[in-house]
């Protein structure tokens, strides 16, 4: 299987997302309407998921800053989880004729009318750190973001270390925290992390709880207290993400019970808090995710915004990935 992260994806670094500024609900970046050149500014609109983990909005950063940096108008949208939140922003890029749109999408179905409207209005659409199903690939030029099925192989892969070192004999009992129903990283983190789970560990390994903790701490604290509840015995959570993670950690703790001893972690991401938790053992291994995906799309802006070729990832019927070219459907503009 191809994969993505060698295409845009960073590639080294994790932001320290704890210090970061939150996002705001609306935000337009616009400075000048010129850049030094006399040339019209690019502008582009950015829809984001939200604000609901230290990634996103490390995430959220880097776009500002990749766009300031580029000289670019930036028209910022905090969707606060809601799809309908991030159509009714498209929707108004569409209408203020920005001149490239780029969002996350909050869960994978439910875009192609939105994009047809985009198509129609020969706005580019580029898709940032999660991707989407959609009945037309041609409904958006490409994807900046990572392998969310190879991060979950790899926290499966870790995990035999982490239990190796542990010393812990006998079944893996595995509390799963989900992330947010329906959104690629949830789908695809599970899927990876089962691959690897059936294939080698099919008689010593099982999931006996499994919830949605929608990518925050609220819900990994809340999730995780239930999960202890109903299944005490556990002896592994496996969290979507670190903010998860965090919050399970708070109800392990109340539960008198040891995280990363009595209740291996592994999770994914790598924020600022995160490595705090694994400095004081009680996260036992983190798979980095970066956020820092804000140049990298700032350079396919101005690709598809001039017309150019951008490579492309499109999903196949067996879930892999191919490798193809794209060019917007917006034709060069000249200023």
């Amino acid at each position: 299987m191809l994969n993505r992260r060698n295409f845009l994806t960073a590639a080294i670094g994790v932001a320290a997302a704890g210090t970061l500024a939150a996002c705001a609900k609306e935000d337009d970046s616009a400075s000048d309407s010129t850049g030094s050149g006399g040339s019209k500014k690019i502008v582009l609109g950015f829809s984001q998921v939200g604000s609901e983990s230290g990634w996103r909005t490390a995430n959220s950063e880097s776009v500002k800053s990749a766009a300031k940096d580029a000289g670019y108008t930036l028209k910022f949208s905090d969707a606060q989880q809601k799809q309908e939140n991030q159509i009714s922003a498209i929707r108004s890029y569409i209408a203020q004729k920005v001149d490239v749109i780029a969002f996350s999408p909050v869960v994978v179905t439910g875009w192609d009318a939105v994009l047809k409207e985009a198509k129609a209005a020969k706005i580019p659409v580029v898709l940032t750190d999660r991707s989407v199903e959609t009945s037309d690939d041609s409904l958006y030029v490409t994807l900046v973001g990572s392998d969310f099925t190879d991060e979950g192989r790899r926290a499966a892969k870790i995990l035999e270390k982490v239990i190796e070192k542990a010393g812990l004999k006998g079944n893996v009992k595995i509390a799963q925290l989900e992330g947010t129903t329906g959104a690629a990283p949830a789908i695809e983190r599970a899927k990876g992390f089962k691959e690897v789970m059936d294939a080698e560990h099919k008689d010593d390994w099982k999931i006996v709880v499994s919830q949605t903790g929608d990518f925050t701490r609220a819900g990994g604290k809340q999730v995780m207290a239930a999960f202890l509840q109903s299944n005490p015995d556990v002896n592994v959570l496996f969290a979507h993400n670190d903010d998860m993670a965090i919050g399970a950690i708070q109800s392990i703790e109340a539960a008198g019970k040891k995280p990363g001893k009595d209740i291996l972690i592994v999770s994914i991401d790598g924020v600022k808090d995160g490595f705090v938790a694994m400095s004081e053992g009680k996260i036992n291994a983190i798979v980095e995710c970066n956020p820092l995906l804000g140049p990298q799309l700032m350079e396919v802006v101005k690709t598809v915004h001039d017309g150019g070729s951008v490579e492309r990832w499109i999903k196949t019927k067996e879930g892999d990935f191919m490798q193809d070219q794209a060019k917007a459907a917006l034709p060069t503009r000249k200023y």
